[in-house]
């Protein structure tokens, strides 16, 4: 499994997505999804405010959002584009969601590197790729990419 430019291009999107909302006190996690064509069709930023929902994951949300919009037979050919490796609670939105393909800046064990035991990110340290492989269909999963840029945010938001 190989990353391209148009993988590079929009995950550094979801990056810069990420940084811009941590300015505003928001966890720096963002998701986008883009269809075969290239075409962005969703963002999503973290959703733990304002009501301190412990699964208001960008990821998770974007999916939830994804699954009302579109059947599982186009999210089949639709990459996500995560600033971080989705979680368990993720990647199973996402496998259910009927995602293709993902594609991740930092990872789940760097992640918890960084974060420590935050009571606001008791971060998992269980690769997609695990999750993923569970399931009864392939989901293509690229990462880390860009994985220091990615983690940047996160260390400075999070001590």
């Amino acid at each position: 499994m190989s990353h391209n430019e148009k993988d590079l291009e929009f995950l550094k999107i979801a990056i810069e997505l990420a940084d811009s909302v941590a300015e505003q006190g928001i966890h720096p996690f963002a998701a986008i999804l883009v269809d075969s064509e290239g075409h962005v069709l969703m963002e999503q930023v973290n959703a733990y405010l304002p009501d301190k929902d412990m699964t208001g994951h960008a990821e998770r949300v974007l999916m939830t959002r994804a699954s009302k919009t579109y059947r599982p037979d186009f999210m089949a050919d639709c990459t996500m584009y995560v600033s971080a490796e989705p979680c368990a609670m993720c990647s199973g939105a996402a496998y259910w969601a009927g995602l293709g393909r993902v594609v991740y800046g930092v990872s789940e064990k760097r992640l918890k590197a960084i974060t420590g035991n935050h009571p606001e990110n008791p971060t998992l340290d269980l690769p997609c790729r695990t999750v993923f492989e569970a399931g009864q269909r392939k989901v293509e999963v690229i990462g880390p990419l860009m994985e220091d840029e990615a983690a940047k945010v996160h260390e400075s938001f999070w001590n």
